[in-house]
């Protein structure tokens, strides 16, 4: 078996969800590497680390970020919240995938995907819930180039997914906490933290055929990482630069086999 890229270790006990990461259950986890660039490997510009913990009932995510302006203007929930700066978290399900991008605000983006040659008539996706013909279902097929031969169905093998974008995980807790001042760019801030809280529950159609809760020394795909805004000269750097705990070697998030792999144990 490949040695994991993250240990998750279970708790017994349960995670109040503040944003504070000053507390027991994260004092006594491991907290990751610093985050790398996403396409070179080399150290994130601005230092990212993340812990992951777990007990019966809950996963639960926490990141902190360096930041010296914290900044974050998009408040409606759903908002394209990767056009700012933004700490992202997506679980692989093998036929589907889960992404969510919080911002310092605290403001959620979700997306459910469903690899198209998944979701055929009868399979486990033909629910009202996966209604492609619903007004905020769209085909994505990817972070690429829309050129040429990648026009319709982008650059990976298994082609599109359809995106779910009204998709909301049930049960979700999000928050965040700043050591500075947000939107205020007359001082130096620290940084930001974000706590994630997610019923395991609802994570069990992203199971892929194990348990949920894991089983000792079960291993689950996550991406973790962080999208920085940056302007030089008064000029956007687009695609905003990535950190994630593990690199891809080419600018597409959704890439689930290069996703770290998280082993949980007991």
């Amino acid at each position: 078996m490949n040695k994991p890229d993250y240990t998750a270790r279970k708790i017994s006990s349960s995670i109040i969800i503040d944003g504070n990461i000053n507390k027991a259950p994260w004092f006594n986890a491991s907290w990751s590497k610093r985050f790398v660039d996403m396409v070179t490997g080399e150290p994130g510009m601005y230092n990212t680390q993340s812990a992951l913990l777990w007990n019966d009932d809950h996963l639960y995510i926490a990141f902190t970020a360096e930041e010296p302006f914290v900044e974050a203007k998009l408040t409606e929930r759903d908002s394209i919240i990767f056009l700012e700066n933004d700490l992202e978290v997506l679980i692989d399900g093998g036929d589907c995938y889960y992404e969510l991008e919080v911002n310092a605000a605290g403001t959620i983006y979700e997306v459910f995907f469903i690899w198209r040659d998944a979701l055929t008539k009868g399979s486990r996706f033909d629910i009202p819930l996966f209604d492609v013909h619903h007004p905020q279902v769209y085909t994505f097929g990817g972070d690429y180039d829309r050129t040429g031969a990648t026009f319709w169905k982008g650059n990976h093998p298994r082609g599109i997914r359809w995106a779910f974008t009204h998709f909301d995980m049930p049960g979700l807790q999000v928050a965040t906490q700043i050591d500075g001042t947000l939107n205020d760019n007359s001082d130096i801030d620290k940084g930001w933290s974000l706590e994630i809280a997610i019923p395991w529950n609802s994570l069990e159609i992203l199971s892929n055929g194990k348990t949920v809760p894991p089983a000792n020394g079960d291993i689950w795909n996550i991406f973790l990482g962080r999208f920085q805004k940056l302007t030089p000269g008064g000029k956007e750097l687009v695609p905003h630069p990535a950190m994630a705990l593990n690199s891809h070697g080419i600018y597409d998030t959704h890439l689930p086999e290069k996703w770290s792999k998280i082993r949980f144990i007991e």
